[in-house]
């Protein structure tokens, strides 16, 4: 991997840190050619410390390690984006990211859909919300809608109605969502279910 390490007069470029699995940025190091070496030959994430002067591996101290899984340069060749899997908590103060922020999945539309239905569902408002209305019905009801729904999208899959198949997947996966937050899950749970069984 050529890296050009001339552009700053220090010999440092930008290395970004982003979480292999959830995606998200956890912190920004700098790193020279001895960094990025002992980064590759050991797997571990290294630095070029601008406060201590030398190299330092992240964890070194707290065991929290930034485990390698892979790197890639920018097109001006001069800024790194290493993903990782990390041990533990990424910022010296004890936060996921160094922007304090839990470093979990997000995924997009779904989390934002997680984040109406659960909002609904705490102002309990059945004169205006469908979901708040099938909350209040309980359990039983809002398992019913996911069973209907699922048998009407079985039915559409045997046909060739690409709209309408894809309008019962839609409200399937709408109704689960409910679902699970009344049984006081989220997708990530799903997920990481999912991730359990992975061989």
């Amino acid at each position: 991997m050529t890296i050009d390490f001339t552009k700053n007069e220090n010999g440092l470029v930008p290395a970004i840190i982003q979480d292999n699995e959830t995606k998200n940025v956890l912190m920004l190091g700098y790193m020279n050619q001895a960094a990025l070496d002992t980064t590759l030959m050991t797997k571990k994430v290294t630095f070029f410390s601008r406060s201590k002067n030398r190299l330092w591996m992240k964890g070194e101290e707290s065991g929290h390690f930034l485990e390698l899984v892979s790197i890639k340069k920018d097109c001006d060749n001069d800024t790194l984006l290493l993903q990782v899997n990390p041990n533990g908590p990424t910022c010296h103060t004890g936060s996921d990211t160094c922007w304090d922020e839990p470093n979990i999945s997000n995924y997009g539309f779904i989390t934002r859909l997680e984040n109406t239905i659960k909002k609904r569902k705490e102002e309990a408002n059945t004169q205006t919300s469908y979901v708040a209305n099938l909350f209040e019905k309980g359990i039983n009801k809002i398992a019913q809608k996911v069973g209907e729904e699922a048998v009407e999208l079985v039915i559409e899959a045997k046909d060739n109605n690409e709209n309408l198949f894809l309008n019962e997947s839609a409200d399937l996966l709408f109704h689960f969502l409910i679902l699970l937050q009344a049984k006081g899950f989220e997708l990530h749970d799903v997920v990481n279910m999912l991730k359990s069984r992975e061989k």
